[in-house]
């Protein structure tokens, strides 16, 4: 791949061509004369060509910023990066130059000829980036060689994402496993709590019907027979302490 598929060279030669179409209509305004009809407009048309290339450039040398964090990520190296941020430098640099004598010379309604040669001059000093940007280049077996690394990354990325869906696959299947075994326990301790309630209801009602009979006799037995009964459980109890604790 040339390096005028690079991404970054791309937006550069946009904003490249906005600098220069920005040059030829600022050099256009310096030859008009300040009661012109048309600087007016001119003059509104450079200062808002002027912000619009500043914020480009801004969003551009943000980009740089995030490849210089991981620079061999990006597949460039320093080089590279500070000549991708002196490019930017100079392009502020012209369109700030552009921009204050153009504020200049509407806020003064018109420009002494000596100044604004003198601007000229120093927009002219600066170095032209479009053209000595062309001889440094990417070479394209860097690009070549950037673009096997970004597809080696992917690859990668792509490889550890499938192990980490099979490990996921592997943990549902198990989590799925104890569903299963906490179900069929489950179902386990209802039937047991269900024959727990059937045999107290069962014991529940022997008891009440024995308590019944046992009234049924004590009624019929009268206060003597209650008497008897109690005077036979007495003797039986100290029979039975006497076999047990002095035997």
């Amino acid at each position: 791949m040339s390096s005028a598929q690079d991404p970054f060279y791309i937006v550069k030669e946009e904003i490249q061509d906005s600098i220069d179409k920005l040059l030829s209509t600022f050099h256009q305004w310096e030859r008009m004369p300040s009661d012109s009809g048309n600087q007016l407009q001119i003059t509104k048309e450079l200062l808002a060509s002027c912000d619009s290339i500043e914020w480009q450039v801004d969003e551009l040398d943000k980009t740089i910023s995030v490849a210089a964090r991981d620079p061999a990520w990006y597949g460039i190296d320093q080089v590279e990066l500070d000549k991708r941020r002196r490019w930017t430098i100079n392009a502020r640099t012209q369109v700030g130059n552009v921009k204050k004598s153009v504020i200049t010379g509407k806020e003064l309604n018109g420009t002494s000829t000596s100044s604004v040669n003198g601007m000229r001059r120093e927009l002219m000093r600066l170095p032209n980036s479009h053209q000595s940007d062309k001889s440094n280049q990417y070479n394209p077996q860097d690009n070549d060689d950037f673009i096997s690394s970004e597809s080696d990354q992917q690859l990668l990325l792509i490889r550890q994402q499938d192990e980490e869906l099979d490990e996921l696959s592997a943990s549902v299947e198990r989590i799925g496993g104890v569903g299963l075994t906490i179900h069929e326990e489950l179902l386990a301790q209802e039937k047991i709590v269900d024959e727990l309630g059937t045999e107290m209801d069962s014991t529940s009602n022997r008891l009440e019907f024995v308590q019944k009979k046992v009234a049924m006799v004590m009624k019929k037995a009268g206060a003597k027979g209650q008497i008897m009964m109690i005077c036979f459980l007495l003797v039986l109890f100290i029979i039975l302490f006497v076999l047990v604790f002095l035997t």
